[in-house]
């Protein structure tokens, strides 16, 4: 059965459409530039509790997660946490997840049906709890699916702070400081924005939760705001912004959730070698849309340069500031202001390459670009 966030029941939600990868928490709430702004500006809380919780416990919970996961993690302290990668064994990218270490467990939280893991003899994909699973052997570890019990929230803008102070929660101002609630924990992002934190808390008590939150200041905001500014911090997500091709270089994953340096993983190899010696065929790169056409490219269109294509559309927003956006797979010989074509048949869109987004450049600043298009 499709998951139905409790909070669409409440006045103004508005539900993100089905088939989208969102579907089944709120979109918006009746403005979502207004929303976006306020992410901005003050503090906004998003609805994520679709999202997927595993809790991995025992004495040898990070001494095994370091050989099933992408990130170093042997010494991962109590307090704290990261992102990870499982990679299939040509280090392409399977599963993507955020990571966070308290009170003796490790809780994996990870997009709603993940692509995850390998692929079976059958043909089929494994989920993720599958994988960690199949590589469990004799470890002294136990791995639980959390998802029924412990829902996602997401607080984003510069008050945030102010909203946790209202609400009891002393919170560490370093990226991936975790620290416990009452059946879940509070995590610091450095994404998507300046200013996020993740609150694991009881699903019993979702509603609850929202509640407190609004009274403590946040504006209810739905996944388009959060979507808007992920997309405008480069952060891809998985299976939108990646193909069945992608590897950590290609999408700002190596650091941030693999690891380089550290082997004993499946996939080591190609990561390795690639920060090593060689470089991604491909680069994440952000797109600025010509907004004049009511109209913008899909998932998985194809980005043209001239008459050739160079790569693919992924995420596609219409951010409050910016106006449409979108993160695309382009090869690596793509330089920022690049001038291409998004989409196929009647949706074709002009768009221009941020040059801010492209790893070698980083130059001029990425809202010219935006102003090229609008005249």
């Amino acid at each position: 059965m499709t998951y139905q966030s409790p909070l669409l029941d409440l006045p103004r939600s508005i539900a993100t459409p089905d088939g989208h990868p969102d579907a089944g928490v709120a979109w918006h709430w009746g403005d979502p530039f207004a929303e976006g702004r306020a992410a901005t500006r003050s503090a906004v809380v998003v609805d994520r509790s679709h999202r997927e919780v595993l809790a991995v416990s025992g004495e040898e919970r990070l001494s095994w997660l370091h050989l099933v996961i992408s990130q170093h993690v042997t010494e991962l302290a109590e307090g704290t946490g990261t992102e990870a990668l499982v990679l299939d064994s040509h280090g392409r990218i399977d599963t993507h997840m955020v990571v966070a270490h308290t009170e003796g467990t490790v809780y994996l939280d990870t997009d709603p049906e993940p692509v995850a893991t390998s692929a079976l003899p059958s043909g089929g994909k494994q989920t993720l709890r599958d994988y960690l699973e199949a590589m469990k052997f004799w470890s002294k570890v136990d791995i639980v699916d959390r998802t029924a019990d412990i829902a996602v929230l997401s607080l984003l803008g510069p008050e945030v702070d102010g909203v946790l102070a209202k609400l009891g929660i002393e919170l560490a101002r370093e990226p991936y400081a975790v620290t416990p609630l009452p059946g879940g924990f509070a995590r610091r992002m450095p994404w998507p924005g300046k200013s996020s934190v993740d609150l694991a808390v009881p699903r019993a008590d979702l509603t609850g939760w929202w509640q407190r939150i609004t009274d403590a200041g946040a504006r209810p905001a739905g996944t388009w705001t959060f979507d808007a500014l992920r997309v405008e911090s480069l952060r891809p997500r998985l299976g939108v912004d990646t193909d069945d091709r992608a590897i950590p270089h290609e999408v700002n994953w190596v650091g941030s959730a693999a690891h380089v340096a550290k082997g004993c993983y499946r996939g080591q190899e190609t990561v390795a070698k690639v920060h090593n010696v060689g470089r991604p065929p491909r680069q994440m790169v952000l797109l600025h849309l010509d907004g004049s056409p009511e109209i913008t490219p899909e998932t998985g269109d194809p980005v043209l340069l001239g008459e050739r294509t160079v790569g693919r559309v992924g995420s596609v927003v219409q951010h409050h500031e910016l106006g449409p956006i979108a993160l695309a797979l382009v090869k690596r010989t793509v330089q920022g202001g690049a001038e291409v074509l998004t989409g196929v048949e009647d949706r074709v869109v002009q768009a221009v390459v941020d040059p801010d987004s492209v790893p070698e450049e980083r130059a001029a600043p990425g809202r010219e670009a935006a102003a090229r298009l609008r005249g």
